[in-house]
């Protein structure tokens, strides 16, 4: 509830946003009768508010695992009873958040195509798994924002040209300027449906089951914003906002980054400004890193973006032995304004994006790289460009077998590489995500490609609960190496100040072959330097002229223990090792 005049006053300020943002998108007339139900909506909500104890949006110690609901299961339990016992007994101390993958009714594309977005998939469990997960961990919920499933009930009643989803979908009239609609697939973009008022071309960005709703028509804009309270009342801290950049259509234009997209997206955050604002909004905008960029708005939209770029640049570097691309994109592209973040990660249930690459690395280095992960294992998923040709637009492979070998081959090394990825990634300014597959050191799924005919199934195996068991319990195996040394930094780096995702950061420039960072917590009081060796050949730091006089007195290494002090003139670092050093006090 609102109770202070302060909570009073901040939802009034956030409702007039929200009213100059619906006549921006709809016109005065029809935006005052949309105010009237959205604030109704707000309203009623309120009521429900729960509040996070501190007031902050995040702190060090956030750190996110992406999972499906099924990636672990156990004969005769229900998905969502095993995953939350597994994810108690192993990873309370290690996570904070689960985003746990679409778990609703779908029909296709492994869940991202809802039939109903207020039910549990039933194969999973119900409600009442998911509040005794929350319980434990934080919830990130998707938002599936842009598309239905075709046999969602909106779209059941568009075939029947029945209220309300008879006009929720769009059919672009004939002859409309569609040339330079942006794909990310190589499926029609509009697919033939029959209704009762007789054959009907929708809009269909993904695939012919997933159609796209039509945000022009403000009641839809509604129904999603209904959505999103129920999240919010089931516990949701983080929300994602699936595939938003398609989500606005205009003929004639790219129908992507439209500025009545990003209208909408600041939308959804004035009104989580207005009821719930220590929920985190994150956009999932798989693009080319300027517009990936575009996303922040002003400190207005979204507060958090995926940091898509670093998973290609990071494989890139590891498979090269190079660290010039990633270091340069670091230091010169990759600042938060205020109030937001980057959501860090280098694997999720999706591939390798490739289009946050464009610009950033030569053709030539990524046709080599295409080439490597193919070598490992990997398929390469394409996209149709305006002028008929296609290109890569992600890499489909397990991140764990992506770094088994370099550019000269398979090595002893994938592990200490592996590791290093992901204490890299962990260490840079914003807040650390990690696919369930990264922490267990999932080798590519090559029976599930067959099994399903879907390239991106590589990466998503459901493990039984005996055999992952099994596995673990073996202290040689690969899996129980990784799953145990990350469990272990991920708790060691959620107790420095200077990993908050706020704090100062500073890339340094060492060399080619190493990449380091400045981290500063933000009372100054404590500052780590880290420093990775990408190749597989010992390296020197020397530590004078790499650090320019800032190392002074006594270091400490806070994964390894090693302690430097400033009279020693370098530091040797081993193929693929990593250095967090924390002066000691």
């Amino acid at each position: 509830m609102l109770d202070s005049p302060a909570e009073k006053d901040r939802f009034k300020s956030h409702c007039e946003q929200v009213a100059r943002r619906l006549e921006r998108l709809y016109g005065a007339s029809v935006a005052a009768g949309l105010l009237e139900q959205l604030q109704a909506e707000l309203e009623a909500f309120v009521q429900f508010e729960a509040r996070r104890a501190d007031g902050r949006l995040w702190g060090q110690d956030d750190v996110i695992l992406i999972s499906y609901g099924d990636s672990i299961c156990r004969e005769g339990e229900l998905p969502l009873e095993t995953l939350c016992q597994f994810f108690r007994q192993q990873l309370t101390e290690v996570i904070s958040t689960v985003h746990l993958l679409p778990f609703f009714p779908y029909s296709s594309d492994d869940g991202f195509a809802v039939i109903d977005y207020q039910q549990v998939n039933p194969a999973l469990g119900d409600w009442a798994q998911l509040t005794e997960l929350n319980r434990s961990f934080d919830l990130m919920v998707d938002l599936v924002i842009n598309h239905v499933s075709s046999q969602h009930r909106w779209f059941q009643q568009y075939l029947r040209q029945a209220e309300p989803g008879r006009d929720y979908f769009i059919s672009p009239p004939e002859g409309a300027d569609l040339d330079q609609v942006v794909r990310p697939r190589q499926s029609p973009l509009l697919t033939e449906v029959a209704t009762e008022a007789g054959p009907r071309k929708v809009w269909t960005t993904f695939s012919a089951d997933q159609v796209d709703a039509n945000f022009a028509n403000p009641q839809v804009l509604l129904e999603y914003v209904r959505i999103l309270l129920f999240y919010l009342r089931q516990g949701a801290r983080f929300i994602r906002l699936d595939a938003v950049a398609f989500l606005w259509k205009e003929w004639g234009t790219s129908c992507l980054n439209l500025p009545q997209t990003h209208e909408i997206v600041k939308l959804l955050r004035d009104l989580l400004g207005a009821v719930a604002p220590q929920t985190v909004l994150l956009t999932e905008t798989n693009l080319p890193h300027h517009q990936n960029l575009s996303y922040f708005g002003d400190s207005d939209e979204a507060h958090m973006i995926y940091q898509f770029s670093l998973a290609p640049l990071l494989l890139h570097g590891l498979y090269r032995g190079t660290s010039s691309h990633l270091c340069d994109w670091a230091r010169t592209r990759c600042n938060a304004p205020p109030g937001c973040t980057f959501l860090n990660f280098t694997a999720s249930h999706d591939g390798v994006g490739m289009r946050p690459v464009e610009g950033l690395l030569p053709q030539g280095e990524i046709d080599l790289l295409l080439h490597g992960m193919e070598q490992f294992g990997g398929l390469i998923s394409y996209k149709n460009n305006a002028d008929g040709s296609k290109s890569p637009y992600e890499i489909n492979i397990g991140y764990f077998d992506a770094l088994k070998g370099t550019w000269l081959g398979e090595d002893s090394w994938q592990i200490a590489r592996f590791l290093l990825a992901q204490t890299l990634m962990i260490g840079l300014r914003g807040i650390p995500a990690l696919y369930i597959h990264s922490l267990l050191a999932t080798p590519n799924y090559t029976a599930g490609v067959e099994q399903t005919g879907r390239a991106r199934t590589i990466n998503r195996r459901s493990w039984q609960l005996e055999e992952l068991e099994a596995i673990l319990a073996d202290q040689q195996a690969p899996q129980t190496i990784v799953f145990d040394e990350l469990r272990r930094r991920l708790k060691l780096r959620r107790q420095q100040p200077a990993f908050h995702p706020d704090a100062k950061q500073e890339i340094l420039p060492l060399g080619e072959h190493l990449f380091g960072f400045w981290r500063t917590s933000l009372d100054g009081r404590q500052r780590i330097f880290a420093v990775h060796n990408l190749t597989d050949q010992l390296r020197t730091l020397y530590l004078d002229s790499a650090l320019d006089g800032q190392f002074t007195g006594r270091w400490v290494g806070l994964l390894t223990g090693e302690v430097v002090t400033s009279e020693r003139a370098a530091v040797d670092l081993p193929p693929y090792h990593v250095l967090w050093l924390a002066q000691e006090k």
